[in-house]
């Protein structure tokens, strides 16, 4: 039978993406690390990691057999803490996945005080604008903003998203100010990416908007920075642009239509019966945080 410290040392290498991470995380040398990889690769027959000498990745059956044994780990943690007492307590490594943009500016500079609450704890936070696979890519859960929909997983709304129409005041004065939503169909507007639909709730209801501009982009920070050089119109969340408003180095445009009060900040995990602790905290603590009224609308 596998060792069940192979397992826990396998799974995390890929947590925080490699061996000498991994050792640091528990107490080990890379050496050893390495050793009980490879001792693992021996007993089930094959390759689990691809190596080079910068980086490390999973093959097909290093994949496929993670996402068999990850349940199997967090099972063993939890009934650990149960038998334990230390239910309570976060340790081991928790990842976490994030949208680019939102990670830097609202999750990033408040890591500090949560891992000085909990020391035993590691925290590996990926920042991507791609949907996860929280199962497949071993995420513990992952912070997404926009409308919930069923699934497989678990979400809990952490804070309402508003998104507004806005534009700098060098673009207005050379272009104008729209004043109906008829008139952005003659202004420069920015979408975030070729397939981009503006959906805005106003006083006749939900209309739809597609806008059309000179700058494509799969970059959020690409287009914040278009509308701040005064480059057209965009349609952009208080979380990243309220510092902009309040500063009057943008302006709101056709105040009486906003994005759908559908979208909302969420954390999502996989659904567990006992969820882990670590998970439960950082979701308290992003909660708590944020608040029904978030620091970035005030």
């Amino acid at each position: 039978m596998t060792n069940l410290g192979d397992l826990e040392i396998f799974s995390r290498v890929i947590a925080t993406g490699s061996m000498s991470a991994a050792g640091r995380a528990l107490g080990l040398s890379p050496a050893v690390v390495s050793k009980r990889v490879k001792r693992l690769e021996e007993r089930l027959g094959t390759r689990l990691f691809q190596r080079t000498t910068r980086q490390i990745s999973l093959t097909e059956a290093g994949q496929g057999f993670h996402e068999r044994i990850v349940g199997i780990l967090a099972g063993i943690e939890e009934a650990e803490a149960f038998v334990s007492g230390r239910s309570g307590a976060a340790r081991g490594v928790l990842r976490i996945s994030a949208p680019t943009s939102f990670g830097r500016l609202h999750i990033a500079p408040h890591l500090k005080g949560f891992m000085a609450s909990h020391p035993e704890l590691v925290v590996n936070l990926v920042l991507t604008d791609a949907f996860s696979d929280l199962v497949a890519e071993s995420f513990d859960l992952a912070i997404r903003i926009g409308e919930l929909s069923d699934s497989s997983l678990v979400a809990r709304r952490l804070a309402p998203v508003r998104r507004l129409l806005c534009a700098a005041p060098s673009y207005l004065e050379k272009h104008g100010q729209p004043q109906s939503i008829d008139d952005l169909a003659h202004h420069i507007c920015l979408p975030q990416h070729i397939q981009d639909v503006w959906r805005l709730e106003g006083p006749g209801g939900t209309v739809t908007v597609r806008p059309q501009g000179p700058l494509i982009t799969n970059s959020s920070e690409v287009v914040r920075e278009a509308v701040l050089t005064g480059m057209g119109i965009a349609l952009r969340s208080t979380w990243d642009v309220g510092p902009d408003l309040r500063s009057g180095a943008l302006q709101q445009i056709l105040p009486d239509h906003e994005g759908s009060r559908n979208v909302v900040l969420s954390a999502v995990y996989p659904s567990r019966q006992f969820l882990p602790a670590k998970v439960r905290l950082f979701i308290d603590y992003l909660a708590d945080l944020y608040g029904p009224l978030p620091y970035w609308e005030l």
